[in-house]
C-alpha cells in the first residue's frame, strides 16, 4: 500500500458541499421560524 502522507488531500470539494449545506440549514431554519411566527399570528 502507499504511505499515507498528513495534510496532502485535496479537500476543496469537501469544503464547498459542507458550505453550501451549513447555507441551506441556515435558511430552512429562518424560513421555518419566519412560517411559525406567522403561523403563531395569524392562527392564534
Amino acid at each position: 500500500m502507499a504511505e499515507h502522507k498528513l495534510g496532502t488531500m485535496d479537500i476543496t470539494a469537501q469544503e464547498k458541499t459542507f458550505e453550501g449545506f451549513t447555507s441551506f440549514v441556515a435558511k430552512a431554519m429562518i424560513s421555518i421560524l419566519v412560517l411559525l411566527v406567522l403561523m403563531a399570528i395569524f392562527i392564534i
